[in-house]
């Protein structure tokens, strides 16, 4: 389609990932020279945004399908890690973004004592998780639309403030602020549309991948796909219309967490 990777094309329709990319760069800043860790590239479209940010850029995630999808649209400094080590030096980067990690770790305690052993001291770690919550009602409505947490890749439903805060704290990291988005309306848009693309276009036999198979992974996937992303787009307009009545929810919190903690000096 009009020669645009085929990765930022799949972006221009999703509601929640224009949302999230919106944010991250808006939170993540680098200056001119930092070395900077994106962690969990999946298939490189917030790489591809966070390197237009700045900084000297490695990209790392577990699975070798996601860092073969990155190269295409970023090219070099791509590494493959383990869940919850990374193969990097002590005070090794300035900045560690992970959007969509942490809940794709089994022991997410020891993946965060590891950001915090690569980060230099007063480093940031910048991370968006799902959030959790009594009231969040779409968690229970995943389950009786068939989408349970392996289709997401997902070792936990999300995290509430508090708990996201304690384990970043546990591991070193001070929290310095948060922010939420993705209230019902969006939420809801995006949860029927993964069950839509499970249901009907994943490939039957596809390999498991650390961040699952709500969407296609590679390039191969999404031209198998392309006329019925071709059709969504077509209703795309009325979808996004939609999706603005998340503004009539101002005293409602996101479904998505955003959290911004930085390394103690004295670390």
């Amino acid at each position: 389609m009009n020669g645009m990777p085929w990765q930022l094309e799949l972006v221009k329709r999703s509601l929640k990932k224009k949302e999230k990319i919106s944010h991250l760069r808006r939170l993540v800043r680098p200056r001119p020279g930092a070395r900077c860790l994106d962690l969990g590239c999946a298939q490189g479209i917030l790489s591809h945004f966070l390197r237009l940010g700045g900084g000297r850029w490695t990209h790392a995630d577990q699975d070798l399908t996601n860092l073969r999808t990155t190269r295409a649209l970023v090219g070099n400094s791509l590494v493959r890690v383990a869940a919850s080590s990374l193969p990097f030096g002590e005070a090794s980067f300035d900045l560690v973004a992970a959007p969509d990690y942490l809940e794709h770790v089994e022991d997410d305690g020891a993946l965060a004592a590891e950001i915090a052993r690569v980060l230099k001291p007063g480093g940031r770690l910048v991370t968006f998780v799902p959030h959790s919550g009594r009231f969040f009602l779409l968690h229970k409505l995943r389950p009786v639309l068939g989408m349970s947490l392996e289709f997401y890749g997902h070792k936990r439903e999300g995290y509430s403030l508090d708990g996201l805060s304690a384990l970043l704290s546990a591991a070193g990291l001070v929290p310095a602020g948060h922010l939420t988005y993705s209230k019902f309306f969006s939420e809801f848009l995006e949860l029927l549309l993964n069950a839509l693309y499970v249901r009907f276009l994943a490939p039957a036999a596809a390999e498991p991948l650390r961040d699952g198979r709500i969407r296609p992974t590679t390039a191969g996937e999404f031209a198998s796909s392309r006329k019925p992303f071709r059709l969504y787009g077509l209703v795309y307009p009325l979808v996004w219309v939609f999706s603005r009545l998340d503004a009539l929810l101002f005293f409602q919190r996101g479904y998505s967490l955003a959290v911004w903690a930085d390394k103690r000096r004295g670390d």
